[in-house]
């Protein structure tokens, strides 16, 4: 397949296109760009403590029946109307396995309080695969559920002063590692089918698996989180919207295993038959290092992702800085994706956006089912100490188009080819090192 290459002009398009459809989250009006007001405010007319349930923290007693008890009594209390109940965790260390939320309460963790898992992983509960993944991430059949967990919730809050849920996840790591899991490792917390959803000011870490899942979810805000999980701890992904819509996430640390944020949208033909997409996200004043990507859009593309908007990302010691990744049989069309204001140190490669990245669920998967990639702008990217500037690979059945990369300056490349390129169609503006030929360019510099 013949691929001309795009003229100049296409940066300038895309910024155009960028006004014509404006992010769903913007704030118009508000200069200090937050994410107040997307899910509205709910007072709790209740507050019940943890410890008036029989908890004791301890670190050594379990405290699973009082967590249950107590979200039972604002269930209870749901159905009789009222704006729900606070649910105050003091200081103190919390054991506890896997627990439900449920509609209309606030968790609020007090400063020094951290609800920890209980660690007997024999005991985990099991429950079904995502429809748009078609069986658990990591083995086929039913996934263990997340140590904190909603399904089909509305108006929940996590939140407090930067108390902490902690998933103990050493054991799951090391199932993985030797090759012992049965099912899919559970995650932290999982937001499934839920809609108004906010988590803030709190510590999560040491994720068994993803820290944060929101999936199948619409109005979901996280800001001023801190997740932390050891680089060495496998897919312990910071925070992934799935199939989701109207998600801001912003003002927070995360340095995990795994990619810091991954937006996805399903699995091959399970994404495929299933088709929600993401859309309308925003993530934006995060700080963080990751032994793979800070941003990540895929691998699973399958239900398409659409109205991305990046910006104000600080990045050290990682492996990938941006990775837009996907693959045959994904299908799904990604398109719409702003990425500016990036900075990074010490990262392995700048820049990646490729079309063979990621595995699949079986192997019934339609190797027709080409993704498409488009209308994605990278601009504004700034980083020292990177080793290999970047490398944009489309697929020859489905190039990558409209790709615009505008002023970015990368530099302590060391490798060669600095940029590799191929099946692409795009623009280059005020690039350094000299962006790859398959993208045109003018006013560029060289590395």
């Amino acid at each position: 397949m013949r691929i001309s290459r795009a003229p100049i002009s296409v940066c300038v398009m895309l910024f155009l296109l960028s006004a014509v459809f404006p992010h769903h989250l913007s704030l118009g009006g508000d200069p200090i760009n937050t994410c107040s007001g997307i899910v509205p405010t709910r007072h709790r007319s209740e507050m019940l403590s943890i410890s008036d349930f029989g908890a004791v923290g301890d670190g050594r007693t379990s405290n699973t029946n009082a967590f249950n008890a107590a979200i039972d009594r604002i269930r209870t209390g749901n159905r009789s109307g009222g704006d729900g109940a606070l649910l105050y965790v003091p200081r103190g260390v919390y054991l506890t396995e896997s627990f439900n939320l449920t509609s209309h309460m606030t968790l609020y963790l007090a400063d020094g309080a951290v609800i920890k898992a209980a660690q007997d992983t024999e005991k985990w509960p099991l429950i079904d695969p995502l429809p748009s993944y078609g069986r658990g991430r990591e083995r086929p059949g039913r996934r263990y559920i997340s140590f904190i967990h909603g399904d089909g919730l509305s108006d929940v809050v996590i939140t407090g002063k930067n108390g902490t849920i902690d998933g103990a996840g050493e054991p799951w790591w090391n199932m993985w590692r030797h090759g012992t899991l049965k099912f899919t490792r559970p995650g932290l917390v999982e937001f499934k089918n839920s809609s108004n959803i906010v988590i803030s000011h709190v510590v999560l870490q040491n994720s068994p698996f993803w820290t944060l899942h929101p999936v199948y979810c619409s109005g979901v805000v996280v800001h001023h989180v801190t997740i932390l999980a050891p680089t060495d701890s496998p897919n312990t992904d910071g925070i992934d919207p799935d199939s989701s819509s109207n998600v801001c996430i912003e003002d927070s640390y995360i340095s995990t295993g795994d990619d810091l944020v991954a937006v996805k949208s399903g699995w091959d033909e399970y994404g495929i038959a299933y088709n929600r997409p993401s859309r309308d996200i925003t993530i934006r004043r995060i700080t963080g290092s990751s032994p793979f990507a800070g941003i990540a859009i895929g691998s699973e593309t399958s239900g398409g992702i659409q109205n991305v908007t990046v910006e104000n990302i600080t990045l050290y010691s990682s492996g990938i800085g941006i990775h837009i990744k996907t693959n045959i049989g994904r299908g799904g069309s990604v398109h719409g994706i702003t990425i500016s204001g990036v900075h990074m140190e010490k990262v392995r490669t700048g820049i990646k956006i490729s079309g063979n990245t990621g595995d699949h669920p079986d192997d019934r998967f339609n190797t027709s089912a080409l993704p498409i990639v488009s209308g994605i702008t990278i601009k504004n990217v700034w980083g020292i100490k990177v080793e290999r500037a970047g490398m944009v690979q489309g697929l020859k059945d489905s190039p990558f188009t409209n790709l615009c990369l505008s002023n970015v300056t990368l530099t302590g490349t060391k490798s060669s080819p600095i940029w590799k390129c191929s099946d692409v169609v795009g623009a280059a503006e005020k690039v350094t090192p000299t962006a790859c030929p398959e993208l045109a360019s003018t006013t560029q510099q060289g590395g």
